[in-house]
């Protein structure tokens, strides 16, 4: 349970807005990265110290300042604080067991998203809380740990590719949405691989391995739904309440996304009922594997009936049966014994309950 719940009991009788980090702590140092550009400039550096970004806010180009790490609570109260972000909204940072959700402060939105990542080598799908704060010059994006989805979005802008580099915050923002949200597809489909390959070894051969691997992939499935259902509706709040902060323009870019999400959302959900479904197609294997091994059985019961009773007569040495003195007395038991086994077998094949 615990990639479900993380526990909070660090802000158990503290006033509402103290930062205290829940979670894992999963850098070495917090890392501040910066992208500030412009249509016709560049500039990216990495910030030695929080104060080396403050003045971004003030400038005319579009800003990306990225957060690596959310354990240094003190890091993230000075970046709150010059930036005129609550001290609510900097708790829910810092809280990395937030639901997604969308918060419109008027000069900022409040963004929280889960961000997913594979792990090839164990096969589980790991989950990373990134909020975002978007102002109208300047994008802050907080990730838990170093390593992110964003690479192909770095890209376009220091290539001067598309639009991102004529447009403003707002689409920087949407960029990254729709990279976490592309993503989750990546995602579902290492999902959907993994489904088939369990389909063909229930059909195959189940066996207790394999109901071990149905009910982890039933809970993995558990986990990326609780990671992506709220998305729909966090996506449908940057649309519907057209904050001042995103332009027209952009809330077109928005819509699109709200459409991949539902798509991620809907297969996600056939991908439960698929799991669901192999739980009951293990069963019926197994049953089946079941009445084979206890229709064979029964069949040698049912043919060695008549044989132990044939033994059984003979075998009670009464001194009046006369066929216990016949010289053909043994030879006859056997051969009724071998056509009454090649009769029953014989009808069996005919029944075809062999």
């Amino acid at each position: 349970m615990a990639r479900f719940i993380k526990k909070s009991s660090k802000t158990k009788g503290l006033p509402p807005g103290t930062l205290v980090h829940i979670g894992d702590k999963k850098t070495e140092k917090t890392e501040i990265k910066v992208i500030d550009y412009t249509s016709s400039n560049l500039k990216e550096f990495v910030c030695k110290k929080a104060d080396e970004c403050f003045t971004l806010k003030k400038k005319n180009s579009v800003s990306w300042i990225n957060v690596d790490g959310v354990d240094d609570v003190e890091l993230i109260g000075k970046i709150g604080e010059n930036f005129g972000i609550h001290s609510l909204v900097l708790e829910d940072i810092v809280n990395t067991d937030q639901r997604p959700k969308i918060e419109d402060h008027e000069k900022y939105v409040f963004l929280v998203l889960k961000m997913l990542h594979y792990d090839e080598i164990n096969h589980e799908t790991k989950v990373e809380q990134v909020s975002f704060i978007l102002t109208r010059s300047c994008v802050i994006s907080f990730q838990e740990m170093k390593g992110d989805v964003f690479d192909a979005v770095r890209e376009r802008i220091r290539s001067n590719k598309g639009r991102i580099r004529k447009m403003g915050a707002d689409y920087l923002m949407y960029a990254l949405i729709d990279a976490i949200v592309d993503n989750y597809f990546l995602i579902l489909e290492k999902i959907g691989e993994r489904i088939e390959d369990m389909e063909e070894i229930l059909v195959d051969d189940p066996s207790p391995k394999t109901l071990q691997k149905i009910y982890n992939l039933k809970r993995e499935m558990v986990f990326i739904r609780k990671s992506v259902w709220p998305l729909r509706e966090v996506i449908s709040g940057l649309v519907r309440e057209e904050s001042h902060l995103f332009r027209k323009t952009t809330n077109v870019f928005l819509r699109d996304v709200y459409d991949h999400t539902i798509q991620v959302i809907d297969t996600v959900e056939t991908f439960r009922d698929m799991v669901s479904g192999m739980l009951d197609i293990y069963m019926s294997s197994v049953s089946n594997k079941m009445n084979e091994v206890m229709k064979v059985l029964t069949i040698f019961a049912a043919i060695f009936i008549p044989l132990t009773f044939i033994a059984g007569v003979y075998g009670m040495n009464f001194e009046n049966m006369p066929e216990l003195a016949w010289q053909w007395g043994y030879p006859m038991v056997w051969l009724i014994i071998i056509i009454v086994s090649i009769s029953m077998l014989a009808y069996f094949r005919h029944k075809k309950w062999l």
